[in-house]
């Protein structure tokens, strides 16, 4: 997009005023989209996004401006616009970006979206299995998003780097209706990968999916309330690890001294059967990064090991100012707007327990095999998540499904009670989509199967 002598003459004017640092975020995305419902094809899209972004750092204080007019001229008055973040430190500064390598987690060869036709095909054949599976099956509704962006940085270190970033996606939602109740399933998967993800991950196998849980679901009985023992599905019960315990460990929360892990690093903070991971190093995985939106590889950041709170995820900014550096977990959702701290792909590794024994050790419980959504309260760690998919647990034994529960609890007095981590970690087969301070980005999460000793469900059975 930008030729690096300019974006040499750039990242100097944005200095000119003074200043520790800069960069230039160049972006251009192509997505397509389509959407069915009703048996119809209802939507379909193209959207272009390009521009840049330009930021100045001093101290604690970034100012920032961005463009999409990619003019010269356009740009360097964005950069100046920047600079006046450093307002009366005036020195004249030289900036020489270089090529800098950087090591793909995805296939960076396709430049190109498929055939449209190609992209229908796929809601047709999800729409057609989803309804042979179930004569209550009383809606279907799938969508396919196919995304190339691509970004060029450079930084007043002397990088110049291009990552080229594709994302696609399939979700489908089944709606099964019986005697005047309805009730739905939803699954999405896909990755930095390519249409030809569909050839092995069939999108019947997707919408097969989603009608066995929107099935269960019309059969559930009211959800119990009060305090029981949990027992976390591997895969999709990641939201909980992701939201109860990921928030809390970016760093800008905790330079604040916000977070409630601010400056427990070597504590404990879990029990000693806890560790967690954040990668944007998976190949191919939703919320993989070969680089931040920094130009810092996405790299593998061990935040609690065996119970005990080793770090936090940092960004340029925040990790300069706590003396420990970036850790390629700057991302952002366009240029036009500045990185944040933020999760890639979060999850806990295998533990020692079979499934099964998880299952058989819990006497009176939930088995939440995955969540719909929730919030937590950063500063407290409280949580509140509602149950997408969920089994009573009696004597041992998976009984009937439930409807409506909600899990209440603190995520880190939560990680305490963890009894058992099962031995079948994975990634979640979902899109997710994390959302923080307006911005949004595509992440992963997953963990194994997972046994809480005790959490407040909520819910309508108090009997």
């Amino acid at each position: 997009m930008l030729d690096p002598a300019d974006v040499n003459r750039i990242l100097s004017t944005a200095l000119e005023r003074g200043g520790d640092y800069a960069d230039v975020f160049c972006e251009r995305r192509l997505a397509t989209s389509f959407r069915l419902q009703s048996g119809q094809i209802h939507e379909s899209g193209l959207s272009v996004t390009q521009g840049v972004g330009i930021r100045v750092i001093v101290g604690e204080s970034a100012g920032y401006a961005y463009s999409d007019d990619l003019s010269f001229e356009a740009l360097q008055r964005a950069a100046r616009i920047a600079s006046l973040i450093a307002r009366g430190n005036s020195q004249e500064r030289s900036v020489r970006v270089r090529d800098t390598g950087v090591t793909p987690y995805y296939d960076a060869s396709r430049t190109a979206h498929a055939d449209s036709a190609a992209y229908v095909k796929l809601l047709e054949r999800a729409q057609i299995a989803a309804r042979e599976f179930d004569p209550r099956v009383s809606a279907v509704n799938a969508t396919v998003t196919d995304e190339l962006q691509d970004v060029w940085i450079g930084t007043s270190d002397g990088r110049w780097l291009h990552d080229h970033r594709p994302l696609i996606s399939l979700g489908v939602q089944v709606v099964c209706s019986r005697n005047g109740d309805r009730a739905q399933g939803f699954v999405g998967d896909g990755g930095r990968t390519s249409i030809a993800f569909y050839e092995t991950r069939t999108p019947e196998s997707i919408a097969l999916e989603a009608a066995r849980i929107a099935a269960s679901n019309v059969e559930a009985v009211p959800a119990p309330a009060g305090e029981m023992e949990m027992v976390v599905g591997s895969g999709g019960g990641g939201v909980l690890l992701h939201e109860a315990v990921g928030h809390g460990l970016e760093s800008d929360f905790n330079r604040q001294g916000v977070s409630l892990y601010s400056g427990r690093i070597g504590e404990r903070v879990a029990s000693d059967l806890v560790t967690i991971y954040d990668d944007g190093n998976l190949e191919g995985e939703r919320g993989s990064i070969s680089i931040d939106d920094e130009g810092n590889p996405g790299a593998h950041k061990v935040l609690v090991e065996n119970g005990v709170l080793r770090g936090y995820m940092q960004d340029h900014l925040n990790g300069t100012l706590m003396g420990v550096g970036s850790t390629g977990s700057g991302r952002r959702q366009s240029f036009r707007v500045m990185p944040q701290p933020r999760m890639c792909n979060t999850y806990m590794p295998n533990g020692d327990s079979a499934v099964e024994e998880i299952i058989a050790s819990t006497k009176r419980g939930i088995y939440a095999k995955s969540f719909s959504g929730g919030q937590v309260e950063i500063s407290r760690g409280d949580f509140v998540f509602m149950v997408a998919e969920g089994y009573l647990i009696e004597n041992g034994k998976v009984t009937a499904p439930v409807k409506n529960a909600t899990i209440v609890g603190n995520g880190p007095e939560v990680m305490t009670k963890v009894v058992a981590v099962g031995n079948d970690s994975r990634l979640a087969n979902r899109h997710y989509t994390c959302g923080k301070g307006g911005q949004y980005v595509p992440v992963g999460v997953g963990m194994p199967t997972v046994k809480i000793s005790s959490v407040t469900v909520g819910g309508s059975n108090v009997g």
